[in-house]
């Protein structure tokens, strides 16, 4: 018989926002054995990006993990996929943040099976009652009626049609897509309609919508944005274990622009000691591929992403550490984020400065952002609604 102790701990209610000193040991990356021991949960957990499953910042209780001393642990099941529907109101996001270039967006899952500890959407898996730890990457909600909700508020009187951001929270192409397919039947509605739509991810699998997403592209109606963060497979299997390889990525850069489609590369999110000294490189082999736009983010670490990516580096990179967040704080003012607008994608000081000026002398070097591909707008053509009045003209 196998017995699994969970010890519950009170939580103040001025717990959080937790910070890595703040943190219970358990937390900051302690593994559940001595030091140097194999970690008893790693098959467990082996794909997964987070170390534990903290609670989120709406629990009044913490809870921990332990090993009772008689292997209980060592026959666990590994950590499955679950995947459960939501049944949506609506489906488009509005946002009014001065700082992004959209005010709408559409994301047809919630969690994100690629697992990336530094995912600054795992906050959001607190608002369901769920960790945003391990069940982000594990427990996911699907929008099974998104093309449906679409097609009727595009439909809705007095509707302005504006560019909507696909992929801004959770990868609309993360694997369970290739199971539910949604995001064809939300392109497909847009391009029905006529209305731009711009993509942001880091699977390969877009690649299998160019059929639907290239003839867009020829009336001004679609662009692609591809994340990458590493050449070093390693590095980005550890930083994002389910997502495409950097070669796959790259490959798909390749397909999508010899389809006609514009591509940008997003160097997503820049970690100091850890990535940022591969930022030309990047660029170069996006290039090469056929990008010819690129952005990038420096690392955000709001609210319970902190304490997990912390955790997650001192699992795969102990030595970089402290040094890491070290310089993270040095362009946050001290603190692990800072989400004050035009800040938050940047940092501030001579570290997160000399981060911008290498990406603008590679980009301009490279022949980057020399055009613009602004989205139409003016084709829009609303749904009829079944049963509704078709148009004259």
């Amino acid at each position: 018989m196998t017995y699994v102790w969970i010890m519950l701990h009170e939580r103040s209610t001025d717990a959080y926002p937790m910070t890595a000193r703040q943190a219970p040991a358990s937390f900051r990356g302690r593994r559940a054995g001595p030091p140097g021991e194999p970690d008893i949960l790693q098959e467990q957990r082996r794909g997964r990006g987070a170390q534990t499953n903290l609670s989120g910042r709406y629990e009044t209780e913490e809870r921990e993990t332990l090993d009772d001393g008689w292997n209980s642990l060592d026959d666990l099941p590994p950590i499955r996929t679950v995947v459960q529907v939501e049944r949506a109101k609506r489906i488009i996001t509005r946002n009014n943040s001065p700082d992004i270039s959209f005010d709408r967006s559409i994301n047809p899952y919630r969690g994100c099976e690629h697992g990336c500890s530094y995912c600054f959407a795992r906050p959001t898996h607190a608002n369901m009652g769920l960790s945003p730890g391990l069940d982000f990457e594990s427990r996911l909600f699907v929008k099974p009626d998104a093309a449906r909700l679409l097609e009727k508020e595009l439909g809705e009187p007095g509707y302005d049609p504006r560019t909507i951001a696909i992929g801004t929270n959770t990868d609309p192409y993360q694997p369970i897509e290739r199971q539910y397919r949604l995001m064809r039947e939300i392109l497909q509605v847009l391009s029905d309609a006529n209305h731009p739509v711009g993509i942001v991810t880091k699977s390969a699998l877009v690649t299998r919508d160019i059929d639907i997403l290239a003839p867009m592209a020829e009336r001004g109606l679609a662009k692609v944005a591809l994340s990458l963060t590493s050449l070093d497979r390693k590095l980005a299997r550890a930083m994002e274990p389910r997502a495409s390889t950097p070669a796959k990525r790259l490959e798909a850069m390749k397909e999508l622009s010899e389809a006609g489609i514009p591509v940008t590369v997003m160097t997503a999110p820049v970690i100091p000691a850890l990535n940022d000294m591969e930022l030309e490189r990047l660029l170069e082999a996006a290039y090469v591929s056929g990008a010819r736009n690129a952005g990038y983010v420096l690392l955000r670490l709001p609210l319970e992403v902190s304490p997990i990516f912390q955790e997650w580096l001192q699992a795969n990179y102990p030595d970089r550490a402290t040094h890491v967040m070290s310089v993270m704080r040095s362009m946050r003012d001290g603190k692990d984020y800072d989400a004050s607008w035009g800040k938050r994608m940047r940092g501030a000081g001579p570290y997160a400065w000399s981060i911008g000026r290498r990406f603008e002398l590679a980009s301009k070097r490279l022949g980057f952002n020399k055009e613009r591909h602004p989205l139409r707008t003016d084709l829009f053509k609303a749904p009829v609604p079944v049963g509704g009045q078709l148009s004259l003209i």
